[in-house]
């Protein structure tokens, strides 16, 4: 069964019933400080730590009076405004003075659907790990529509595991694992300490209705973790309640981990490969020799451009001989590919008239043949 120490990143989902007490729609801060020493334990592994939580509602509901009933979507956003200020705020404090530096990222569903959007929250993830600091991502209520919304947190959970190319992606939850059938009901319920497979089997022990252990929170952590192993990323449910879950899940805490049958960054390379090119680049051979070295294309080394391919279509990477050596997502459109071929780094901001990115392939964006 995996642990905690496999992982080199982490991304943990935490539901709003684990952060705001919900009789008195306050922050639950002494579970959040535990929270914050489980991070600061992790980070002291050397492990990339993202939180994805909710709570910006709930938060905000009881800030606002507003009833504990269901909201009008104008009221739920006007919650969410006054929430995610409280949010942001209660995670810095809490994590600050273990020297850990936060960053709120607020997301739709349409990032991820929309490929350049999930290029550039892609890019602005991996540089704040870079950097050491801890993204808390959060869907953006204030904004998001039904059309536009994750709709649970599971699933934003397992996205954003996938956006940033975790290893590991930890369900705080209101239960132990995923059961046979729903213990509450069932004696003869058993709890699996690993699923391999999702099998029609597995997927029918869900639930039909009740809360955590039914239709609406173990089917939707199912569809999480096909999204998540799918991607090389193993995923553990674990009861989240307690004090220092993550230091409990370690050591021996009850959970169900689910399988991933590659590493993400294999997961990743069989995906890219996977999509139909738009078009094409060509390298002189200096840039084919970097790119055997695992470098990111860079716009000196190319020498044409072919192709109507926007900004995070695959394109195909040719050498001067035709042959094709891999395939890529492109950080640049065809036509201004075509302005910066051949130029340095340096040069982008002045001939496209913005500081864009320096690599026309970032090299985690790669898939060599």
């Amino acid at each position: 069964m995996a642990t905690l120490t496999d992982g080199s990143r982490i991304v943990i989902k935490i539901g709003s019933a684990l952060l705001v007490d919900r009789t008195t729609g306050k922050l639950r801060a002494d579970w959040l400080r535990s929270l914050a020493q489980d991070v600061a334990w992790l980070k002291g592994m050397g492990k990339d730590v993202v939180l994805v939580s909710s709570g910006s509602i709930a938060l905000g509901r009881g800030v606002l009076g507003l009833p504990p009933t269901t909201l009008a979507l104008e009221q739920s956003q006007a919650a969410a405004a006054v929430g995610q200020i409280r949010l942001a705020r209660a995670y810095e404090e809490a994590l600050e003075p273990h020297g850990i530096t936060t960053a709120q990222v607020l997301v739709t569903l349409e990032d991820s659907a929309d490929r350049r959007r999930y290029l550039n929250s892609r890019a602005t993830m991996e540089q704040l790990l870079t950097f050491g600091a801890v993204p808390i991502v959060n869907e953006n209520d204030t904004v998001a529509t039904d059309e536009i919304r994750f709709g649970d947190n599971d699933r934003l959970a397992a996205q954003i595991a996938v956006t940033v190319g975790a290893d590991q992606l930890i369900l705080l939850s209101d239960v132990d694992g995923f059961y046979s059938a729903n213990p509450n009901d069932d004696p003869t319920a058993i709890r699996y300490e690993t699923i391999v497979a999702l099998t029609p089997e597995i997927e029918a022990q869900a639930g039909d209705a009740g809360s955590g252990l039914s239709k609406g929170g173990m089917k939707t952590k199912l569809m999480a973790a096909k999204t998540a192993t799918a991607a090389g990323c193993a995923m553990a449910i674990t009861e989240g309640s307690r004090l220092r879950p993550l230091y409990a899940l370690q050591n021996g805490a009850n959970a169900t981990w689910f399988t991933a049958h590659s590493d993400p960054r294999t997961a990743r390379k069989l995906w890219i490969t996977s999509m139909k090119p738009r078009g094409s680049v060509t390298l002189d051979e200096g840039a084919v020799a970097a790119m055997g070295r695992g470098k990111s294309l860079l716009p000196a080394g190319i020498t044409a451009v072919d192709g109507a391919f926007d900004r995070g279509d695959s394109i195909a990477i040719l050498t001067t001989q035709g042959h094709t050596i891999g395939y890529g997502l492109s950080r640049y459109s065809a036509g201004e590919a075509q302005l910066i071929l051949g130029r340095q780094s340096t040069e982008i901001e002045k001939l496209l008239g913005y500081p864009g990115r320096a690599a026309l392939i970032h090299r985690d964006d790669l898939a060599l043949a």
